[in-house]
């Protein structure tokens, strides 16, 4: 029970950060100051979940079940593509897993232990997938905000 509240709210939190802080931020300051300091606040909330997830030994991002999609055999495409994506090796389950997860789960994903201090491999990992997904992430907010705004012009 706890396990699931646990996820509930971390998917919660998440959709709201990625899905509407996140583009609110950027429509707000631009891609400069808005994706830096979004960048600034993941950072810090993905440290903090780090943190929680290793003090709590449980599994409630669903690591295990990302785990298991390597070798998904199902009848869904896009679950057969992101195991033959992440089945190839680190690096590319490192950019998939940065793209789509983020550094959270791209971290614990990789990390060399289950409920460990992170080695120095693991900071990389970590940093490397906060860089790539929050630059992304902003591009990909800024080419939102800026097509909403531009149609809003064009149409009021």
């Amino acid at each position: 029970m706890i396990t699931a509240l646990l996820s509930l709210a971390w998917k919660v939190y998440d959709y709201l950060f990625d899905y509407a802080l996140y583009p609110f931020v950027i429509w707000k300051l631009g891609p400069w100051r808005g994706g830096s300091l979004m960048a600034f606040l993941s950072l810090f909330t993905c440290l903090l979940l780090l943190w929680a997830y290793d003090r709590l030994h449980r599994d409630w991002i669903g690591l295990e079940y990302v785990k298991r999609l390597r070798h998904y055999k199902g009848r869904s495409l896009w679950k057969r593509v992101l195991a033959w994506l992440i089945s190839r090796g680190d690096w590319v389950a490192f950019l998939v897993l940065s793209i789509k997860f983020g550094p959270f789960v791209t971290t614990v994903y990789l990390q060399t232990g289950a409920y460990t201090r992170m080695t120095g491999r693991d900071w990389w990992v970590f940093m490397g997938s906060w860089l790539v997904g929050n630059s992304l992430w902003t591009f990909a907010c800024y080419g939102g905000v800026s097509a909403v705004r531009l149609f809003l012009e064009r149409n009021i």
